[in-house]
């Protein structure tokens, strides 16, 4: 089993990578669709901002590739928010894999925008693979100014002023708004779960 880590040029590689090598998970970070080989499972992390990073995705081909590719996908933050079929950030549409809009998150008061830091998983789905041995309030590290609004494929919520999804999933696709590659033994154990369970 391999993992393609897929290079957008919007995100920080290097953490993903550690994190798979501290799981002993085999990986390659891809620049280009072509070189994702003989991989089983791709993860799309990102940061920045929605309407760059999606027209990486679109110049490079990798969202024609994710569009017609079956193999389970892991999308990571920003990675994640591109999953869905628009982003309010810049007024873009998305890769259209999960039915939904991102939407710009709240100034709640008493809180700081954007979100940043350690957060509570809650609401975990007792069904989702991607979180089994993950314990309701366990933990996880988030920085996001723009959310996904708990819908169908929400797996597990976070409060931030109001409900965040923080884990969703609809069929061979999921994605984690928090960064499981920063957050301890939690973010591993997703890790682990996503090289092993979805299929």
């Amino acid at each position: 089993m391999k993992i393609g880590v897929i290079d957008t040029g919007c995100a920080n590689l290097a953490s993903v990578r550690f994190a798979l090598e501290r799981a002993g998970l085999d990986h390659v970070a891809a620049a280009q669709p072509s070189q994702l080989g003989d991989c089983d499972r791709l993860i799309l992390p990102g940061v920045g901002s929605a309407a760059p990073a999606m027209a990486r995705l679109t110049d490079r081909g990798w969202a024609e590739l994710l569009r017609g590719d079956d193999r389970p996908l892991l999308g990571i933050c920003l990675g994640m928010q591109l999953l869905f079929d628009r982003s309010e950030e810049g007024g873009v549409e998305g890769l259209g894999l999960i039915a939904g809009d991102i939407v710009r998150l709240p100034r709640a008061e008493g809180l700081v925008w954007p979100h940043m830091g350690w957060n509570e998983l809650d609401d975990l789905d007792p069904d989702e693979v991607l979180l089994d041995g993950i314990e309701p309030g366990s933990h996880a590290y988030f920085v996001h100014g723009y959310f996904a609004p708990p819908g169908p494929a929400s797996r597990a919520i976070c409060q931030y002023g109001q409900p965040v999804s923080a884990l969703v999933r609809q069929g061979h696709v999921a994605g984690c708004q928090f960064h499981p590659e920063r957050s301890g033994p939690a973010g591993a154990r997703i890790l682990m779960n996503f090289a092993g369970a979805i299929s």
